[in-house]
């Protein structure tokens, strides 16, 4: 019976947490980058 090649599935699952992990960051810098451009509306005041 063939045996399991651990090295093999770790390293997979690493680069698949790595790429994961990229692409998380990446939606960070875009999402820094679109507020950065975007100014807030002011908020309203209740003076009321």
């Amino acid at each position: 019976m063939a045996r399991t090649n651990f090295q093999y599935e770790k390293r997979q699952k690493e680069l698949a947490r790595q790429k994961k992990n990229e692409e998380k960051r990446l939606r960070k810098l875009n999402k820094k980058e679109q507020t950065a451009e975007e100014p807030a509306p002011p908020a309203e005041e209740d003076n009321g």
